[in-house]
């Protein structure tokens, strides 16, 4: 994959058409997304405990609604200042994926 992962740089998020075409993209190279995710089995989260750290994790446009609400509540709702603009812009990815046919909300993991 190119513009993909590199060792130690966290998560890759993209925002990308059916073909791949990639349309915004952001890195998370401090794990921010991984210290607001709850350990364990938490059974309130139905698509935020589905990212896989070392894999890669698909959302559609259908499953925007319930990841969005779960983003605001686990992810914006406690964010500290140096995290927030990361946060936000998966966020906008998010909002845009679910207004728009064809579009992908990717996690890349290491």
């Amino acid at each position: 994959m190119s513009g993909g992962n590199l060792d130690n740089m966290g998560l890759l998020i993209r925002l990308e058409r059916e073909n791949g075409d990639v349309l915004a993209e952001v890195q998370d190279p401090q794990d921010f997304i991984w210290r607001h995710l709850p350990e364990g089995d938490d059974k309130l989260l139905k698509l935020l405990g589905y990212i896989d750290p070392y894999g890669n994790t698909v959302f559609n446009r259908l499953q925007m609604p319930d990841l969005l609400q779960e983003w605001r509540e686990v992810m914006i709702k406690d964010a500290q200042p140096d995290e927030i603009n990361l946060l936000k812009a998966i966020e906008s990815m998010a909002v845009k994926c679910e207004i728009g046919p064809h579009l992908y909300l990717k996690f890349y993991g290491d």
